[in-house]
């Protein structure tokens, strides 16, 4: 494991490359595509883009990178928007969105003057993909068969669901945990160490990360997953979600708890959101997007037959309709972060939406 490194814009790419023989590039191609596209798009992006590497996570004969891309104002006192992708190997679409918003953002930098302008206000950070071993292996944990999801030394408070909130059975079975003994994963004390590089301390911080696999419709997610009682700034919450339906009332998502649905042990952003609150004075909302897979399986049932089929698209149509259904949500994160004076409560008012959160999300659990 590489300790985050400060090197000089896109330094980190040609670095990597060049340590790579002719079969390694091959087997790249072959079973990690969103690395090889995300290094040639890094390697393109403009001088305000910065490119370093998180971790490396070893894999067979490969050393696989962990890219951290910032961009944006380099002041500690501006609020920060986190996106990470690819937490789970077999949830490839998580990374493709995240670098199709990328991809999208960098192409307008060199003509959009107010993006430009946005960017002197907030910092963008982004983990594309988290776990490259995972995904390289086409599997949901990492290289050591642990779901990096259910790896954080948080427990249920109450019951989880059988295996799915997490075992300690096997790393052979899905959602293993890993052994509470050796500490979190590589891979999570990569984003881990990138949390507390960039998060404490200021005003106002918001992290995506993005998922797939679970429900008939896009979901937004927040904590907790660990209990049923809510967080203690889910009138932050509320007022992100009204702000974002008076904007777009259109959209196409559900905002809920993770605990409506089930409890798991050792969720990471339930973790990270009490770590950092309790360190900073500023408010952190860690958000999961949850892209709804089971209705793609439903309109192409033969997807049932390969195990990436039940986590993403897989019919050119479909897919591309993924990666551009989320690029409004993605930009209304940067700007809301960018003008939280403008939204974010305080005092009765914070009480208030707090109030409204309770009736709205746990009134079944009061």
């Amino acid at each position: 494991m590489t300790e985050l490194r400060a090197l000089t814009p896109h330094s980190a790419i040609p670095e990597q490359q060049a340590g790579r023989d002719r079969n390694q590039k091959r087997l790249l191609r072959s079973f990690l595509p969103e690395l090889v596209q995300l290094e040639r798009q890094l390697a393109e992006a403009p001088e305000q883009v910065t490119t370093t590497v998180a971790g490396e996570v070893a894999v067979r004969d490969l050393h696989l990178p962990i890219y951290r891309v910032d961009l944006g104002s380099t002041r500690d006192d501006v609020p920060a928007v986190l996106i990470v992708g690819g937490v789970h190997g077999l949830e490839r679409i998580g990374s493709q969105v995240v670098m199709a918003w990328l991809d999208s953002f960098l192409a307008r930098l060199g003509w959009d003057d107010h993006l430009n302008a946005l960017l002197e206000k907030v910092r963008i950070t982004l983990l594309p993909i988290l776990n490259p071993g995972g995904m390289y292996l086409n599997q949901r944990g990492n290289p050591n068969g642990v779901d990096l999801m259910r790896n954080a030394p948080i427990t249920a408070q109450d019951q989880s669901a059988f295996l799915l909130g997490g075992q300690r059975l096997s790393s052979r079975l899905p959602w293993y945990t890993g052994d509470p003994e050796q500490g979190m994963e590589p891979e999570n004390l990569a984003l881990e160490s990138v949390i507390q590089d960039l998060l404490p301390g200021r005003p106002f911080s918001v992290a995506l990360d993005c998922h797939s696999g679970f429900g008939w419709q896009d979901q937004i997610w927040f904590p907790y997953a660990y209990r049923r009682r809510p967080m203690r700034r889910i009138g932050s919450v509320m007022a992100l979600k009204l702000i974002w339906e008076q904007a777009y009332p259109n959209h196409h998502y559900r905002f809920e708890p993770q605990s409506a649905h089930y409890l798991t042990h050792g969720d990471l952003w339930d973790y990270f959101y009490k770590q950092v609150n309790r360190s900073s004075d500023g408010v952190f909302l860690p958000l999961t997007l949850e892209m709804g897979s089971w209705k793609w399986v439903r309109k192409r049932p033969r997807q049932l037959l390969r195990l990436d089929g039940l986590f993403n698209p897989l019919v050119p149509h479909r897919h591309q309709r993924v990666l551009r259904s989320h690029l409004s949500w993605m930009d209304f994160l940067v700007n809301a972060a960018s003008s939280y004076q403008n939204w974010l409560p305080e005092g009765d008012e914070e009480s208030m939406l707090r109030e409204a959160a309770i009736m709205h999300w746990y009134r079944d659990n009061r």
